[in-house]
């Protein structure tokens, strides 16, 4: 098999060119692979718990996938979608080793015999052409899997280039497109339509190596003209794309960037959920039909091909048998838009769908009542936070620090998250969540609303004030009624401005809105990419920002060694926090249901994706 492969290894901000060898390895916990020595980070649940002791506990677990470098085999069939049979071999017995060779985890002896007979029945499997091929040994697709979405399907999902700093157009993207890189289970950069990637010693040049005879949908050949065109069409990437000199096509399968200087995010913005621009559409065929006849009719390279779409309401699509990773198992995926959890719920029993997401509590505690649904989490990006939209304008209330403290204290963020998500959200002090890299763990203010009003108080505002509008981020109102309360309680008075999604995302980037919104942050990466649509001045999202944090932050950008990295990130981190820069609130997790039908809805598989991904796993169970 080919198992020796040239990839980018990210060890924190340090890039190298490295080879990585396909060897037996030890499982280390989902969203925390092991890179270069970098120890685990703790995850969130996998699994299904069926009620708010059981999510709490199982905050504190580990639950063990294959690592990064195994999933980087990218011709053998030990790919870890296609490898159920080598998993249940190895049972948590693969040898670990960095790339580096330092061994992070050391094994017993009964470990290590075990291994070794559970990897000579794999060899086995591998030589007969029992594992070799999983899309080849595997039945044809069958049946059909409907979601009950909870917002608006925009057409303008169909195409990866309008990707702008959110990540519910993955839905989408992980089914109907591909990325040259991609998180999967077990490694957030795993090689899709790359075969391989090597970095400069210099860290400004990205060599990638193409996958061959890959076709599009409709029959377009894929090739290196591709990934240029897609690269510089994406709308959310100016971070990246400004950093790239030139793109270099060394070959049809060869594409190469060249950066002005080194850039530690490369990756981060190319092969994660932090921008689309690695995401590739067929450029031939998009100057053939153009952007508005592309997005009637999109093309890619994923796992389902497109079959019809009622704009906002519903969208079809259909397995596409030739995916080069394996075929998917179900024929038809249908995503339905309904914006009411109770309808949701609603058409799960009955029949109408099968996975209805993002339950408001009191129907998630119908789910866990009923014998034959599953009630089910899955989150941890998004970080729920006040944003203080004035707190730029001198003579606003919330130019004050104090007026903005009072409003962090206002709020009990426990009782938030048990009204909200049956407790499976977690308070926080930073808007960064806990597993991401370079983040600082910053505990939450505790509930004192006589101490906010005392502030109020000696800020000139013993009866409270007006604060004027109060938006929450489409489609999470509730959240937004619950703060306004807490608010409301030490005097702070707003009124609740629900918009329609679209509407609030333009409102919110030509920065036309004024006053407080409830917002939530789902940016990907590290640190770093979190902070960047609203903490530099000239952040998509940022109404103002600090001179001083402006200056630390491009400093950082630019900053190869990793603790040095760290240690600015850190910095920023703690300014803001004792600025008031955000009143953050809790990472955000929430109750989804699962219909007796599904044998398993891939939530969470790509940990903290958190939806059905990668979208060829989905599986409804045999009749």
């Amino acid at each position: 098999m080919n198992g020796v492969m040239s990839a980018s290894v990210s060890a924190g901000s340090s890039h190298r060119e490295t080879s990585v060898t396909c060897t037996p390895m030890a499982m280390v916990p989902s969203g925390g692979t092991a890179i270069a020595g970098d120890s685990p980070a703790p995850t969130i649940p996998q699994t299904r718990p069926t009620s708010r002791t059981a999510a709490k506990r199982q905050h504190e677990g580990r639950i063990m996938t294959p690592p990064k470098e195994y999933s980087q085999c990218p011709t053998s069939g030990l790919a870890f979608a296609g490898a159920n049979a080598v998993r249940k071999l190895a049972q948590g017995h693969w040898a670990h080793r960095s790339v580096q060779g330092k061994s992070l985890e050391e094994e017993s002896m009964h470990g290590k015999s075990r291994l070794a007979l559970s990897w000579m029945i794999v060899l086995s499997l591998l030589l007969t052409g029992g594992l070799s091929n999983p899309a080849a040994a595997q039945t044809k697709p069958e049946g059909e899997m409907r979601w009950a979405l909870y917002v608006t399907l925009a057409p303008a999902w169909f195409d990866p280039a309008e990707v702008v700093g959110v990540l519910t157009p993955f839905w989408v993207l992980y089914a109907m497109h591909d990325a040259l890189v991609k998180p999967m289970p077990g490694n957030h950069l795993t090689p899709s339509l790359a075969e391989s990637w090597t970095v400069s010693a210099d860290q400004r040049v990205y060599d990638f190596k193409l996958r061959e005879g890959l076709k599009f949908h409709n029959g377009d050949l894929f090739t290196a003209e591709d990934v240029k065109f897609s690269f510089l069409r994406a709308k959310g990437a100016r971070i990246l794309q400004d950093k790239v000199k030139e793109i270099e096509i060394a070959g049809p399968y060869r594409v190469r960037f060249h950066l002005h200087e080194p850039f530690p995010d490369f990756m981060t913005y190319y092969g994660t959920f932090a921008t689309g621009a690695g995401w590739i559409v067929p450029k031939k065929y998009v100057e053939q039909v153009g952007l508005d006849g592309f997005k009637k009719n999109p093309v890619g390279l994923g796992p389902y091909k497109f079959v019809s779409s009622t704009p906002g309401i519903e969208l079809v699509m259909e397995a596409y048998e030739g995916y080069w990773r394996k075929m998917p198992s179900v024929k038809r995926l249908v995503y339905k838009s309904v914006p009411e959890s109770t309808t949701r719920l609603a058409m799960l029993k009955r029949g109408e769908v099968d996975l209805a997401y993002l339950l408001d509590a009191p129907q998630a505690m119908e789910v866990k009542r009923d014998p034959t649904l599953k009630l089910v989490f899955s989150g941890g990006i998004g970080t729920y936070y006040l944003d203080f939209f004035d707190q730029w304008d001198a003579k606003s209330p919330w130019h004050d620090r104090r007026v903005r403290l009072a409003a962090s204290l206002a709020m009990d963020r426990k009782a938030l998250s048990e009204a909200e998500t049956v407790g499976a959200s977690r308070p926080t002090g930073n808007v960064i969540p806990r597993k991401f890299e370079f983040a600082l763990p910053i505990e939450p203010p505790l509930y004192d609303p006589a101490k906010a009003k005392q502030l109020l108080a000696e800020a000139g505002y013993p009866n409270g004030f007006d604060a004027g509008e109060l938006y929450p981020w489409p489609p999470y109102f509730s959240m937004g009624e619950s703060v306004g309360q807490y608010l409301g309680a030490v005097g702070i008075k707003v009124r609740l401005r629900t918009m329609e999604r679209a509407a609030f995302y333009a409102a919110l980037q030509t920065k036309k809105l004024k006053g407080l919104c409830v917002c939530i942050n789902a940016v990907y990466g590290n640190a770093a990419s979190r902070l960047a649509e609203t903490v530099p001045s000239n952040g998509a999202f940022a109404y103002g920002g600090y001179p001083d944090i402006d200056a630390l932050y491009q400093q950082q950008s630019r900053e190869t060694d990793r603790r040095k990295r760290e240690a600015q990130l850190h910095l920023i981190q703690r300014q803001l926090n004792e600025r008031v820069r955000f009143a953050p609130i809790m990472e955000y997790i929430w109750p989804s249901a699962v219909g007796p039908r599904v044998a398993d809805p891939a939530l969470m598989l790509i940990d903290p994706y958190p939806w059905s991904a990668p979208l060829e796993e989905v599986r409804l169970k045999k009749n």
